[in-house]
């Protein structure tokens, strides 16, 4: 399945985000299904895809970026295999975007 497009206002937005994150103790830029991603010691816990940015969140957190209009489980195939911990977030939510990205390398780091 081909990936959606992103538009240079998006890949800036999320460009701005990766570098602020990866200024945290064991955070690295990386890929995840060929998409640009953040990962924690080499595990993903957000990334861009389209115009949408994915997180990987839990508990509350994961409720409440449901909770967002036009979110949705990711679903990278596209043949209903939906990852459950993970949640596309919208250009519509963009301001959203940082606190997600500290709630879900958070999550990551009590995953650990």
């Amino acid at each position: 399945m081909d990936r959606p497009t992103t538009s240079p206002a998006v890949r800036r937005d999320y460009e701005r985000i990766a570098e602020r994150v990866a200024q945290e103790p064991g955070v690295t830029a990386g890929k995840l299904f060929g998409m640009p991603a953040l990962l924690l010691e080499r595990k993903a816990f957000a990334g861009l895809y389209g115009d949408a940015m994915v997180f990987n969140l839990s508990g509350a957190e994961h409720a409440a970026a449901l909770s967002l209009t036009g979110t949705e489980l990711f679903d990278p195939s596209g043949m209903g295999r939906a990852m459950k911990a993970w949640v596309v977030v919208p250009t519509a939510h963009a301001g959203d975007w940082d606190g997600l990205a500290d709630q879900a390398l958070a999550s990551s780091r009590l995953a650990r």
